[in-house]
């Protein structure tokens, strides 16, 4: 209950987001620096060899040298077009070339057409934008490209001659001198870690750069304590995010140390504080909770992350960044069990209060959807509704609402407002195993509902019990509850219960129709069964997958009701029936391409 003061009652007095004029005075403090910057003749080499730190995707480094360009959801097909030859349908697909990170991905692939195109694509930028024009000159997509230069410049300058080679160390220098200066109007979070960590790494690598590592470092250590807080946690409430930031204090601490420099104290104790909340928020299978815009993170970057930071710390007890972790046997349960994020921290937050993921072994079994950002607006706004978790909602509206936009990185954003006033959690021990008991208030402003849900996982993780609830608590829910039945001509309040299936569980509606069996690509068997109180479906669903071309076709269990009383409890469990068996190796890693079939979808309506 301590970290509910932390995550679900912060004040959203001065919380706004800013105005146009605010963000036309950046964008020509960034032209103006941008252009001094250019005039610059700075960084003539490297003063140590840079050790590449960071590796993408593979399967998007196969994606791009095939010509299959996917970024901010528009996938433009230019087989042996540059990137900046591309039609660009929004600025965040523009923002996406320019940030660089797709260095990263080129670099998982590491042959020689991967290389050619790295080196085309890189030396094309330094040539056209070099002057210090163009939309790559801000100081949150700066210190993400420096970094992702500086890490891949044995790839970009293999068997490159002298004249290229001066102009990207001519470039490097630029930057750094163009980041040194506007650092500050980068947004807060993860952007300005980004521009902190690459002016450190810079700073470090170039000749004639270390003038500015010592205020980097300190302003570093005063973002640590600003944004990270007590518990080891981000305003955003993204696990992803979390992870980036971790691993770009690690990089930076490590930067610093083989320099002989030593991380400030407050450096060094938001990576202590950070590792535990991480560790908590990993399944069973090492993939991240995937809630409020992140995903299951890439494959090994948290075991390396936390190998490199050398902080060996357990899961943290309680909430951790405001999620619930139960865990038995080969079984991980994470709740989310806070309010969500509120201001401009809430841009990409989604309505996901009492969602809940499970995994068993190496495989997730119940999901979120995820983020749609990567397939479009439509879907980035889908993705963020209650429908797309798995948790209890009435129909037609969503535990938070999306209120206005705010110009957020250059971006028009939706922001969350009408989010639960009151989210609680209470945990006890039992002889069944740990039971948890939550509560969120998110439909009592329109129509008088309380959402409650009872969580219990055996000892062994073989069963998980729950119960959910819609109630009216108070006098004055009753009286609105009245108001609302009386709207509906008596009819109730629909509800829906969804449990989003990941896709590679095969589901199957079984026992008549009163249970829906589940087997995953181990050989395991869950079974769902519920007390009949709703009515349960097998529907379809989508799961949403960054790196992915498009959505991938999933299952959901769904069960309907309606609240015809002051309370409606539905009653559920979920069983292994039958374990891995004995002569298989459950070792396979989850595909990451896109050679399973795929029908066509549309997102659904959202409120």
């Amino acid at each position: 209950m301590a970290r509910q003061a932390t995550y679900g009652r912060k004040s959203r007095a001065g919380a706004g987001v800013p105005g146009r004029w605010s963000s036309r005075k950046t964008r020509l403090f960034n032209r103006l620096a941008a252009l001094r910057a250019a005039r610059a003749r700075p960084a003539t080499g490297f003063v140590s060899q840079p050790e590449p730190r960071t590796i993408g995707s593979f399967a998007r480094g196969r994606q791009l040298v095939a010509g299959n360009f996917l970024f901010a959801g528009f996938l433009i097909e230019g087989p042996g077009k540059s990137l900046w030859d591309l039609p660009m349908p929004d600025p965040g697909f523009e923002e996406a070339l320019h940030g660089g990170a797709w260095l990263d991905d080129l670099a998982a692939v590491g042959d020689r057409a991967a290389r050619d195109r790295a080196q085309a694509w890189v030396f094309d930028w330094i040539t056209r934008f070099g002057g210090g024009r163009g939309p790559g000159w801000t100081p949150d997509l700066t210190g993400r490209r420096l970094i992702r230069w500086i890490n891949h410049a044995i790839l970009l300058l293999n068997g490159q001659d002298r004249a290229p080679a001066d102009a990207f160390f001519r470039s490097l220098g630029q930057q750094t001198i163009f980041l040194a200066r506007r650092w500050k109007s980068a947004s807060p979070g993860l952007p300005r870690f980004e521009a902190l960590t690459g002016l450190i790494y810079a700073g470090l690598a170039l000749t004639g750069m270390e003038r500015h590592v010592a205020a980097a470092s300190a302003a570093l250590a005063r973002e640590c304590e600003a944004q990270i807080d007590a518990e080891g946690g981000i305003p955003t409430r993204n696990p992803e995010e979390l992870l980036e930031v971790f691993t770009l204090l690690t990089w930076a601490a490590a930067a610093l140390a083989e320099a002989g420099r030593a991380p400030s104290a407050a450096h060094l104790a938001a990576i202590g504080r950070i590792a535990p909340t991480l560790r908590a928020l990993r399944h069973a299978d090492g993939g991240l909770a995937r809630f409020h815009g992140g995903g299951r993170g890439l494959e090994g970057r948290l075991d390396q992350a936390l190998a490199a930071a050398g902080v060996r710390a357990v899961p943290a007890e309680g909430l951790a960044m405001g999620f619930a972790r139960l865990h038995g046997g080969r079984t991980t349960v994470i709740v989310d069990a806070a309010a969500p994020p509120f201001g401009p921290a809430s841009a990409n937050a989604h309505a996901s209060t009492l969602a809940l993921e499970v995994t068993s072994g190496r495989r997730p079994l119940i999901v979120n959807c995820g983020s749609g950002a990567a397939f479009g607006p439509d879907w980035h706004r889908a993705g963020r509704a209650t429908p797309s978790h798995s948790t209890l909602g009435i129909v037609g509206f969503s535990s938070s609402r999306l209120g206005a936009s705010g110009v957020l990185g250059g971006a028009s954003r939706g922001l969350l407002a009408d989010a639960p006033s009151e989210v609680w959690l209470q945990s006890e021990l039992t002889d069944a195993g740990t039971r948890l008991l939550f509560g969120h208030n998110g439909y009592a402003a329109t129509h008088g509902m309380t959402h409650v849900r009872e969580l219990t996982l055996s000892l062994d993780g073989r069963t998980l019990t729950g119960e959910d609830t819609l109630g009216a608590m108070t006098n004055e829910d009753r009286r609105r509850f009245e108001v609302v039945m009386d709207r509906s001509g008596l009819q109730g309040i629909a509800f829906d219960l969804r449990f989003h299936l990941h896709p590679d569980v095969d589901a199957a509606l079984d026992m008549g129709g009163a249970a829906v069996s589940m087997a995953l690509k181990s050989g395991e068997i869950w079974v769902f069964r519920h007390d009949g109180t709703a009515e349960m479906t097998l529907e379809p669903s989508v799961y949403l997958e960054k790196g992915r071309l498009r959505p991938r076709a999933a299952r959901q269990i769904v069960l309907a009701g309606r609240v015809l009383d002051f309370a409606c409890q539905i009653g559920w469990t979920l069983a292994k029936a039958q374990d891995t068996p004995a002569a298989i190796r459950d070792l396979e890693f989850l595909p990451q391409d896109d050679t399973d079939p795929m029908p066509d979808l549309a997102p659904p309506e959202t409120d």
